[in-house]
């Protein structure tokens, strides 16, 4: 998997590679330079759709970044293109290989201007016509962007120029995606060595607008260090993790799945979370309902098996239900799931500690199955057997016991994990999935139109099926995830981002099957 970085391991990649391999700064300043300049021609110069720009404004900032600004200005105007720099520090406040480049810039002829004549219009004589390229601030940033930085940065966010931010927009934390203060609105960044984890978490994502990441000669065993314990989930890594389909299996090869879920009102949740473990590939599929409800659920169900539980008599489950389902895990269970359209009180509560407690094979938990354990997490320890959970943002508040999630999802949701020895899948965008051992996943699949009511339900379905087929529950809950968000993305470009449900993700799962070219053969 590729990696994602801090701005602390970057930088600390970058000092080994200078410091162990010989491989001076200003090289790797102009590499960083050059893979700019690459792109900017791609996009820019050889685009039959942008209008060829007819300047280009490079603004720098004092430190490495500005650096590689000074690099991409020399090598445009080389090629024949006007450029000109605005510098947001005097010469005097430049040093290193940002200064050793900053000389360069000026003896090959590069026009270098200091950032007031920007902010008193001086780019904007070209107006339709032009593009800057954003190198203020690098990864390294840890405080709020304030004046006069903070109003060239909304200067530019004004301007109707596209811009292309140098490793990563100004303003945004490499840490958490967080503006600080304020920051630039860029078209693409480009990025070297790693990915940071800014580019990814919102609204840092939104940000770096289309991510460029670029090699610029980092050492191949630094980039896949195990000290860098975030990874991003691509499509390449899903078909990697998928189980096998040997020709000689049977449904009992592909584990049976009992699902605990549903109540008056809420019965399609348990439906959509059934219909999505079987298309993900589980072997068999049962339903535990509340007796009551048998006669809603019977003519919905084809595949799946139901197993009617003791309930109150209101079409939710009595905490009776504890000892015909452990019987049946103990039978024939090979996953347990529990949590849509489950319902909340007190009783349900004590018949999910119990059951995720007293259950001897892994245990998915959603919706009110969270819920239940919010209000008692030290039962998580407890438990012998792996324990996933997956919480959009709300139900992670309760888990918490906090208001709201912390800016830092990354390190709430490791720190969750590691402290509860569970397996975390914090929904949003992006999803993120953090085990006990500290690693977390980035998921990289998905759009703004599953933001809609029952998919979380079918990412349940999907994560048990893919335990009930052998995987861990690491593997499992991170191909869950990609498939889960593959699958959105296809439906949503059948559907549209508006009018997208739930069950359209359930159709599509055969869809993503397919786009990962996975037919079931023997592997």
């Amino acid at each position: 998997m590729l990696k994602v970085s801090t701005a602390k391991e970057m930088q600390e990649i970058d000092r080994v590679t200078i410091d162990k391999y010989g491989m001076a700064g200003v090289v790797l300043m102009e590499r960083a330079g050059l893979a700019v300049v690459k792109r900017i021609n791609e996009l820019f110069f050889l685009s039959t759709v942008n209008r060829q720009p007819s300047t280009v404004i490079v603004l720098c900032g004092a430190g490495n970044n500005g650096g590689d600004g000074f690099v991409i200005a020399r090598l445009l105007h080389e090629r024949g293109i006007d450029v000109e720099v605005y510098m947001t520090a005097g010469p005097a406040g430049l040093k290193g290989d940002a200064k050793a480049n900053y000389n360069a810039a000026g003896k090959y002829g590069v026009r270098i201007f200091p950032i007031n004549k920007f902010m008193a219009g001086r780019g904007q004589r070209t107006k339709d016509n032009v593009i800057i390229v954003d190198a203020l601030l690098g990864t390294g940033l840890s405080k709020e962007v304030r004046p006069p930085l903070s109003v060239v940065i909304r200067k530019v966010n004004r301007m109707p120029a596209p811009v292309v931010s140098v490793d990563i927009p100004s303003g945004i934390s490499s840490d958490t995606g967080e503006v600080m203060g304020c920051a630039i609105k860029a078209r693409c960044t480009v990025t070297f060595g790693l990915p940071k984890r800014g580019h990814l978490l919102y609204p840092g994502a939104e940000h770096a607008g289309r991510l460029f990441v670029e090699d610029i000669g980092f050492p191949s065993g630094l980039l896949v260090s195990k000290k860098i314990m975030v990874n991003l989930v691509r499509r390449v890594d899903a078909v990697s993790m998928m189980p096998a389909r040997p020709r000689h299996s049977h449904k009992g090869t592909y584990g049976h799945v009992l699902l605990v879920a549903g109540s008056r009102g809420k019965t399609g949740a348990a439906l959509m979370a059934a219909k999505a473990c079987l298309r993900s590939g589980a072997g068999l599929v049962t339903i535990g309902i509340p007796g009551s409800l048998v006669s809603a659920f019977q003519p919905r169900v084809t595949e799946e098996m139901i197993l009617p539980l003791p309930d109150r008599g209101d079409g939710t489950l009595s905490y009776e239900a504890a000892a015909p389902i452990l019987g049946f895990m103990k039978k024939k269970g090979t996953v347990l799931a529990i949590g849509p359209g489950l319902s909340a009180d007190d009783e349900i509560a004590r018949l999910v500690v119990l059951l995720v407690t007293g259950s001897k094979a892994p245990v998915v938990v959603d919706a009110d199955g969270i819920n239940a354990i919010a209000a008692r997490p030290g039962i998580l320890k407890k438990c012998t057997a792996p324990v996933i959970l997956t919480p959009h943002q709300g139900e992670m508040n309760r888990l918490l016991r906090e208001p709201e999630v912390p800016g830092d999802r990354i390190s709430t949701a490791v720190s969750f994990a590691k402290r509860t020895r569970t397996y975390l899948v914090l929904k949003g965008a992006p999803t993120v999935t953090a085990v006990p051992d500290g690693t977390a996943y980035i998921n990289s699949s998905g759009n703004p139109g599953m933001a809609t009511a029952g998919t979380g339900d079918v990412l349940t379905g999907m994560i048990s099926a893919f335990l009930a087929q052998g995987l861990s529950a690491r593997d499992a809950s991170v191909l869950g995830v990609y498939m889960h968000g593959l699958a959105g993305d296809i439906a949503v470009e059948r559907k549209g981002m508006y009018s997208l449900i739930a069950s359209d993700l359930v159709r599509e799962i055969p869809n993503a099957f397919k786009n990962c070219r996975i037919t079931g053969t023997n592997r």
